[in-house]
Parts: structure tokens; C-alpha cells; sequence
């Protein structure tokens, strides 16, 4: 399936009203996920992964013996239990299990050794399969910038909370898809997870490369004064709403700078706390977003402005409701529907990348 999503222009040129923010302009590809049936040769969120058939599949090593969130489903339970979900709301007067999501709950019940009336045993000492979270292509994202001839990246997580921050465990894998003919037929999966919302839905991608601007967040504090005058949005005369008078930044933040949902590159989307730059414990280099893993691709509020054109009737017309909306169309939720941001090295892509939930 080829389709795309286009980003409306931004409702006010703002390098017309503060030229000093040009040279601050970054490219960002916003990858518009949605639901699909990837293959392991398409770029992808939740999709499968072009993984060597002789290669190890990731495990995380942690015992987990701290987990106790009470969720305990499988990922195969979690997309049965969407495709029901899904059903039911279509036909409310519809059955609660088909014969066929009976079946299919019995087997994967029957697999992990358990009755449908008991929770499952907790093996808290075993490895955890990694679950595949993106497979990112460099001809459908050339902002990537991998090592040496690699063209591929793939990005997994253990969909378990890890301490002190609650938050999975992302790993990163760099390769070139050219080498790798014996493919993975029948990856791994977790015995559980944490919450569902570690648990992608397949979506193929449309990716679209927008300007993004920082925060207010992440300007100097001269800048930052600047954008928060309001005499020099009405001396631009750009026609911006006199809501926004006391608090203009509010409109910048919300409409001109940094794009939501999942996307490559660009800024930071600070939110919950101030900037908090991440260096490399290799070489200290100051680390740059890779990935950002969003909960949502648009809110219902000041940032829906953004949705796609081809989005927007949904946009408009549907709530904010987590796991139902259109604008969580992989069903990720991190934090508290907040940003995972991966940032990596920029003077080596295989130094350790780290991440933060913002």
C-alpha cells in the first residue's frame, strides 16, 4: 500500500516575524504511521523485522523480579483483544469472543501453559525477547545518517517498566539489508507485557520531512523574551488570535516550532521538564534526536492543528480517548502518554544511544 499524509503550513510564516530564529531551522521526517501489514522489507512501525536468520534474536538480561503492574497479557493477546475491541465498537450487539477470537485465545492460552481462569507464572529469571518496535529504511528516511554501509536501522524494546524511570528498554541495531539473506522467519515473542501500550500495532509509514523550530524551552533566554512579546507579533501583523496576547509563546510552542508524533530528527519536544541535554559516555559528544516514539500524533487541543490534510475530518470529529483515537494509530503509550526520545552520537552512531521520556 503507497499513501501519504501532507502537513498543512504552519498558520504563520515565523522566520517573518523573528528572522533571528533561521539559523536555528532543523529538517525533521515525521514517519505518519498507520495500520498495515508490513513486510519485512518495508520501513515500519511494529512490523517485522529483516532480522538474520543466524543471528541471535535480543534478549533483555534483567530479572524484572521488581515488575507487578498486574497487566499480564501477551502481545498476541493485546492485538486479539484490539481486533475484538475494534469489532465491538463497529457492533456493539455483536458477540464478546466469535468462535474464532475463542479459539485463538484458547491457543495462545494453551502455548504459555496456563488456564484462561489463572494468571500466568511469572518467570522472573528468564531472558526477555526484545519486541519490535521500528524498522526504519534509509530510502524512506535519508536523515538517518548510519555507520559505514549500513542502510537499516531497527529499533526494539523490553516491554517491561525498568527502574528508576519507568520506561522500557530500547536497543538499536544498525545493518545493511543487503546482507542479510536467510531471514528470521519466527521471531521471539515475551511471555507478557508490562501494558499494552508496549505492544505496537503494525503500521506501514508515509514519511514526510517538515522545518521544525526549538521550543521556547530551548532558547536563550534573549530569544526567548523575544517570542513572548506580544508587541512583536502584532507589529508583524501575522493576524495571530489576541487570546494569545499574555502568553504568546504559548501560540509559537503549540503551532511554529517542533512537529508532534513520530518522527526522525528534528528538535526535542520538551514538555514535561526543562532541556535536559544528553552526552555521549563515550567521547562526550552532545547527543542528537534519532526517534522520537510518541503516544500520540496530534492532541485534541492547540497541537491538532497539525494533523495531516488527509487526517483532518478524523481529527476534528473523533476524541482524544487513549487507545481509540485516531491520532495513537500504534497504539504505543509511554509515560504518561508522553515522548520516548532516542539520541545518539553524532560523531559515531554505534556509541551507546540513550533515551528519555519527556
Amino acid at each position: 500500500m503507497v499513501f501519504v499524509r501532507t502537513t498543512p503550513p504552519r498558520p504563520v510564516d515565523v522566520t517573518a516575524v523573528f528572522p533571528e530564529l533561521a539559523p536555528l531551522a532543523r529538517p525533521a521526517i515525521r514517519l505518519h504511521p498507520r495500520p498495515g501489514s508490513p513486510s519485512v522489507r518495508d520501513s515500519s512501525v511494529g512490523g517485522p523485522l529483516l532480522w538474520p536468520a543466524e543471528e541471535p534474536w535480543p534478549h533483555c538480561e534483567d530479572s524484572h523480579l521488581h515488575r507487578d503492574s498486574g497487566f499480564r497479557r501477551s502481545p498476541a493477546e493485546v492485538r486479539l483483544d484490539r481486533r475484538r475491541r475494534a469489532r465491538l465498537h463497529q457492533d456493539p450487539r455483536g458477540p464478546e469472543f466469535t468462535p474464532e477470537e475463542e479459539a485463538l485465545r484458547e491457543r495462545n492460552a494453551e502455548a504459555r501453559g496456563e488456564r484462561l481462569d489463572a494468571g500466568p507464572p511469572w518467570p522472573a529469571d528468564r531472558p526477555v525477547p526484545l519486541l519490535p518496535v521500528a524498522q526504519l529504511y534509509l530510502r524512506d528516511v535519508p536523515l538517518l545518517r548510519p555507520p559505514g554501509q549500513a542502510d537499516l536501522l531497527q529499533v526494539l524494546w523490553c516491554p517491561y517498566d525498568h527502574y528508576p524511570h519507568y520506561k522500557p528498554a530500547t536497543a538499536l541495531f544498525w545493518r545493511s539489508a543487503a546482507e542479510v539473506v536467510d531471514i528470521l522467519a519466527t521471531p521471539p515473542e515475551p511471555f507478557e507485557a508490562d501494558w499494552e501500550g508496549y505492544v505496537p500495532e503494525p503500521c506501514l509509514l508515509a514519511p514526510e520531512t517538515v522545518t521544525e523550530y526549538p521550543r521556547s524551552l530551548d532558547l536563550s533566554p534573549e530569544m526567548r523574551q523575544a517570542v513572548n512579546d506580544w508587541s512583536r507579533w502584532q507589529a508583524a501583523d501575522v493576524g495571530v488570535d489576541s487570546a494569545y496576547a499574555e502568553y504568546p509563546e504559548e501560540f509559537y510552542d503549540g503551532n511554529l516550532a517542533d512537529a508532534p508524533g513520530w518522527k526522525v530528527g528534528g528538535w526535542p519536544p520538551w514538555d514535561r521538564t526543562d532541556p535536559s541535554p544528553r552526552y555521549c559516555g563515550v567521547c562526550e559528544a552532545l547527543m542528537v534526536p534519532l526517534l522520537t516514539i510518541a503516544s500520540f500524533e496530534w492532541d485534541g487541543g492547540e497541537r491538532r492543528g497539525w494533523a495531516p490534510y488527509e487526517d483532518q475530518a478524523a481529527a476534528y470529529a473523533a476524541g482524544h480517548r487513549a487507545g481509540q483515537s485516531p491520532a495513537q494509530p500504534t497504539k504505543v503509550e509511554v509515560g504518561s502518554t508522553d515522548n520516548m526520545q532516542l539520541y545518539v552520537c553524532p560523531t559515531s552512531p554505534e556509541h551507546p544511544h540513550t533515551d528519555l521520556i519527556q
